[in-house]
């Protein structure tokens, strides 16, 4: 008799699969907690090591783009050994022990080198764990990567709330607080232990069949690329809003609001997750952009902290849509042999955009003005905007 491929090897059940939404979303919970005691600190701590705006801009686009550009290339060997979990476990191990090396930089340029080997964990496991949650709620996949985004925003919340009580409370300075991190970033491993795999495993007397990204695939891909040359990093708004205050307060401040972008981060994700599955993905998509262009606007020309108020959570919404409905729209375009290349793809995508984003933002910012560095992002996003605009009814499609 001919040799038969099994579709699946030991075929986890609907309820082991549900459940890994719930694991890999406490293990998110847990490494964000612990990278979100660090993110809110990372321009302050660069700043008291002598970095200018310019390094500020290098060191952000770094942290974004080099592990995206490492996400394509674990993407693909998850795919190509027919596993995931392994690929989880070592990504979060190795972003657990680089913290600990940042806590002891003594220089920029080591800090510069220790960020963007601490990101290579987060290259290894998200391409992976991404197909894991794709491939464990087919048919929901915008609310699965909703639930997973708020499990990891929540613990950015409780991450930056950790930051502030250690350091106004227990006065503990930048470096404690990095190694109170890398401690708490080594629990996200346990419930890793009880993931199941979901990839399809087949015989040796199969044929793995080729595929080609399709042609709405690579379009939708490059409308991500052109939004990621908008959207640089995070630190050159924790920075604007530093300029509304004074003493402690340029440190308590910003990192209040902070607080604020996470929790309408959090809340939102699965709200704009779920709608994205009911309305289509390219709708909701639509509205992120024009969000973000149109908050980059107001941080250009931002008069009072009450106006920060606003434009953080404002900001927290942007990433709720955008951070969800763009891997589940890759998920949709992609076939379930290329899922975790096509989703690393995409982060590679954005993280190439990264680099220059942020480069090009803190030289605006320190040659001409901050108005210029958010404006400029304003027309990038604009333009993502119009592209998604003429392309996107090309690209809707009903969900795999």
């Amino acid at each position: 008799m001919p040799r038969v491929a099994r579709r699946w090897q030991n075929k986890p059940s609907t309820k082991f699969l549900a459940a890994n939404i719930l694991l890999l979303g406490i293990a998110s919970f847990l490494n964000d907690m612990s990278s979100e005691m660090i993110t809110p600190i990372l321009p302050f701590f660069l700043g008291s090591l002598g970095a200018s705006g310019i390094v500020i801009g290098i060191v952000g686009g770094l942290r974004d783009s080099i592990s995206s550009l490492l996400k394509m290339f674990f993407g693909y060997i998850s795919d190509k050994m027919h596993r995931r979990k392994p690929f989880v476990i070592l990504g979060y191990f190795t972003s657990s022990v680089f913290k600990f090396f940042i806590a002891i930089a003594r220089g920029w340029q080591q800090l510069l080198a220790l960020v963007a080997l601490e990101r290579t964990g987060k290259a290894i496991r998200t391409a992976p764990r991404d197909a894991i949650i794709s491939e464990s709620m087919r048919r929901k996949r915008g609310e699965a990567f909703a639930i997973h985004r708020a499990f990891d925003t929540a613990g950015a919340i409780t991450g930056s709330i950790i930051t502030l009580l250690l350091f106004f409370f227990l006065s503990l300075d930048f470096r404690r607080i990095i190694l109170v991190s890398a401690l708490i970033s080594f629990l996200s491993l346990v419930p890793l232990h009880f993931v199941r795999e979901t990839r399809c495993i087949r015989s040796r007397g199969a044929k793995r069949k080729r595929t080609s990204l399709s042609r709405n695939l690579k379009l939708f891909i490059f409308i991500a690329f052109v939004f990621s040359l908008a959207n640089f990093s995070y630190m050159f708004f924790v920075l604007r809003a530093s300029d509304f205050f004074s003493r402690e307060f340029s440190f308590l401040a910003p990192i209040t609001l902070y607080i604020f972008f996470n929790i309408f981060y959090a809340i939102f994700s699965i709200p704009f997750g779920k709608l994205s599955d009911k309305k289509g993905r390219i709708p909701v998509l639509f509205l992120g952009y024009l969000l973000f262009s149109l908050v980059a606007v107001g941080f250009a020309f931002v008069k009072s902290p009450a106006m920060l108020i606003l434009l953080f959570p404002l900001y927290g919404l942007v990433y709720a849509i955008v951070e969800s409905v763009q891997p589940a729209t890759v998920s949709d375009l992609s076939a379930e042999e290329e899922r975790a290349t096509a989703l690393g793809i995409l982060y590679a995508v954005i993280g190439i955009g990264a680099l220059p984003a942020s480069i090009i933002a803190g030289i605006l910012w320190q040659v001409i003005s901050h108005e210029a560095a958010f404006l400029y992002a304003s027309c990038l996003s604009f333009i993502a905007l119009l592209l998604l605009v003429i392309f996107g009814p090309k690209l809707i499609r009903k969900n795999i």
